[in-house]
Parts: C-alpha cells; sequence; structure tokens
C-alpha cells in the first residue's frame, strides 16, 4: 500500500487509504503536544482499520524552527506543500505582540485563503470548569477569517501616511479624528460573510443542528457588521429556503423542522452565552467577534487545553487543523502540558476526511482518560482527588482507554 495525495474534485474530497498530511510540531511546547497528539492519532486509526488505512505525516516548517533552519518564519515551500497535500495540522506559533512578526497564524489563514475558523465547544464530563453547569454549552463557532481588523490594514500613529488619510478624510466626509491617531481599516465584505455563513449552515444541515445564530454589532456598526447579519438572512432565504427558516417568519408553536436562522447583538450574546447556552448551537460571525466568543466559551467548558480548531476553505478543500491556545515557552520540553487541543483537532481532522469512527476513538478515549483524573497538571490541580501525569502519559492514558 503507497502513500497518495488527497484530492478534491467536484466539491469533494477523495482521500486515499495513505494520505500524505503535513504537520508543523509548532513552538515552545509545540514538540511535546505534537509527539503525544500523533501517537493517539495514528493509533485511534490502527484500532479502527488493523493497518489498512495510515496517515503519512510529512514534516514542514513554520514558526522559530523554521527561522533558526532557514531564516524565515514562514517558508514559501511550507505553504506550497499545506496547498500540495490540501490538509494539515499544525501546534502552536510564536507570535510577538507589540511588533515584529505578523502572527503566523493568521498570514497561513490569509495567503491560503482559509475563510473559516471552526471552532466546536463541548463539555467532557468531570474536567473542571468556573460555570455550574458546563455541559449546556454545545456550539459550533464559524469565525470569518480573512477580513475585519485582522486584515491588518493599519497606520501607525504620527505617520506621513495617517496624516494623509486623516486629512483626506476630513476633506471629503467630514470626519474629526484627531491628529494623533493611529488608523485600522475595518472591511466586511458580502462575498466573504456569505460563503462563511453558507459554510456554517451547510455544517448545521449536514449535522442536524437545530439553530444558527449571527452574531454581531450592526446596532453601531451599521455598514460592515449590520450587512454581515443582513446578508446571512438574505442567504438563507435565497439558497436554503427548504431547510432554513429566518427568525421573523418562524412559528415555535407550528411545529418547525427548519434549522432557525436568527441573530444576536455581540454583549447580549455573551451575556446569554453564561445564563442559557443551550439556546445557541451553530455560530456564525465576524473575525474579531469570533476570536473572543471561541475563547470565551472554551473557558466555559475547561479552558483552551481542551479547545480543537480548524481553518478551512471548503470551496478549495483546503484545512488546517492547529492547537488553539499558545506556546508556554516556559514548559517546553517538560513534557507537562495538556495535548487535548490538539488531540481534539486531529480528531476533527479524521472527521474532515471521513474517518469519523477513529474520532469518535479518540473522544471516548479523552472522557475516560478525564474520567479516572489521571490528567495533566492544568485540568489535577483543579480536581479532586486526581493524579497528575506527563503530557505523553496523558496521552497513553487515552489510547488504552480507546481499546474497547
Amino acid at each position: 500500500m503507497e502513500s497518495d495525495i488527497i484530492s478534491f474534485l467536484e466539491g469533494k474530497l477523495n482521500v486515499p487509504d495513505m494520505p500524505v498530511i503535513p504537520f508543523v510540531e509548532g513552538d515552545g511546547t509545540g514538540p511535546d503536544i505534537w509527539k503525544a497528539s500523533s501517537r493517539v492519532i495514528d493509533r485511534a486509526v490502527e484500532i479502527c482499520w488493523q493497518g489498512k488505512r495510515k496517515i503519512v505525516w510529512k514534516e514542514v516548517l513554520a514558526g522559530e524552527k523554521a527561522f533558526n533552519m532557514t531564516g524565515e518564519w514562514l517558508p514559501e515551500k511550507t505553504i506550497d506543500e499545506f496547498r500540495k497535500y490540501r490538509v494539515g495540522i499544525k501546534g502552536p506559533l510564536t507570535t510577538p505582540v507589540g511588533g515584529g512578526i505578523r502572527s503566523l497564524n493568521v498570514t497561513l489563514r490569509q495567503v491560503m485563503d482559509l475563510y473559516a475558523c471552526v471552532r466546536p465547544v463541548r463539555y467532557f464530563k468531570g474536567v473542571p470548569s468556573p460555570v455550574k453547569e458546563p455541559h449546556r454549552v454545545d456550539m459550533v463557532v464559524f469565525r470569518e477569517n480573512t477580513e475585519d481588523v485582522y486584515a491588518g490594514l493599519e497606520l501607525k500613529s504620527g505617520s506621513s501616511e495617517v496624516k494623509r488619510l486623516i486629512d483626506f478624510l476630513r476633506s471629503e466626509y467630514k470626519w474629526n479624528i484627531r491628529p494623533d491617531s493611529a488608523i485600522g481599516i475595518k472591511p466586511i465584505s458580502r462575498d466573504g460573510s456569505r460563503r462563511l455563513i453558507r459554510a456554517a449552515i451547510e455544517y448545521a444541515i449536514l449535522h442536524s443542528r437545530r439553530n444558527i445564530t449571527l452574531v454581531h454589532k450592526g446596532n453601531i456598526q451599521k455598514f460592515t457588521e449590520g450587512a454581515f447579519r443582513n446578508w446571512g438572512y438574505e442567504l438563507a432565504k435565497e439558497s436554503f429556503p427548504a431547510e432554513t427558516v429566518i427568525w421573523d417568519e418562524y412559528d415555535a408553536k407550528a411545529g418547525e423542522k427548519r434549522i432557525l436562522i436568527k441573530d444576536s447583538i455581540a454583549d447580549i450574546f455573551f451575556q446569554q452565552a453564561l445564563t442559557r447556552p443551550d439556546e445557541f448551537d451553530v455560530i456564525a460571525t465576524m473575525n474579531l467577534n469570533g476570536d473572543y466568543i471561541s475563547d470565551a466559551l472554551a473557558a466555559q467548558v475547561g479552558g483552551m487545553g481542551m479547545a480543537p480548531g480548524a481553518n478551512i476553505n471548503y470551496q478549495k478543500g483546503y484545512a488546517i487543523f492547529e492547537a488553539t491556545h499558545g506556546t508556554a515557552p516556559k514548559y517546553a520540553g517538560l513534557d507537562k502540558v495538556n495535548p487535548s487541543s490538539l488531540i481534539l483537532s486531529g480528531a476533527m481532522l479524521l472527521d474532515y476526511i471521513g474517518w469519523s469512527d477513529a474520532a469518535r476513538r479518540i473522544e471516548k478515549g479523552i472522557e475516560r482518560a478525564v474520567a479516572s483524573k489521571k490528567v495533566t497538571y492544568d485540568l489535577a490541580r483543579l480536581m479532586d482527588g486526581a493524579h497528575e501525569v506527563s503530557c505523553s502519559g496523558f496521552a497513553d492514558s487515552i489510547c488504552g482507554f480507546m481499546e474497547d
């Protein structure tokens, strides 16, 4: 059996039995969690198919390791490899704050046009949580990845460029902007919004979800975030009339079977996500809102260590799955941190390529490992009667609990 490349034909992935999948191990704790995660993923596949299927991992470089070896933080070869093999996975990457290189994560998303950041948020019984009923949280966040303030269209305070722009805005639109301001541009396009919302609707249909909430701040930003909301309703009515019903036309008493499309102002959503989270199912929102929302929901179910994620272009079949937390450099090489985020992202990858039996094995293994209370330090310090194990030890435990 020979390894082969995943292809994409007529809107569908064609996955061989031995697909080549590139990985970036990541910076800081990345090597530790990648070693643990790849072992769990490989074992799940082995249990399910007894050698008839296997992932052929291919390392590609990004972050500090890439810079040390090539002088580049994100070599063009790495981007080419992700495009060639179509589906990949990566650990956390370094991003300096306030200067230096731009976020490598954002750069990858934009260069490959991975427009949908998909973050499923669910609770594993026994994981410590700051809320009383974390099991009520079961949402999938679709965050637009390429626009909004994350497009990086900024001008520095005091620069000649920002002065010219401020002068232009004052003369053309009578906008009175303080002369010492920095300025960022917030693009929200109809096409970008609709393709993201389409992905959320198609996901909801495929997975029999109950509702989709368009989260926005359209009461203030009427022509950007308000437009996102309006384009979402427009798309649902135009393209999915048999599968969805918009809020204004919904009649709960009529036994409506279609997926409800509704919207929520962002600040109200944050409140209701705490007080009545089970009313929300699939979330579609813009870049900055999605960043906040994904992390806030993850906190309710145990933190970023339990939060998987993916960046996907559904139109071309490109997908990069990732750890959603930072590099935690002070723990690098200590075999200490929780690998669950990357392991669960691996389960997402398996679902994406159609190997869902292995994905369910991984989820079962994590559930049982947590229930056994043999967990990494971040969970052990918050659990009564827990026994702390290493990163690799937790992976061993998961593998053991996947067996039957």
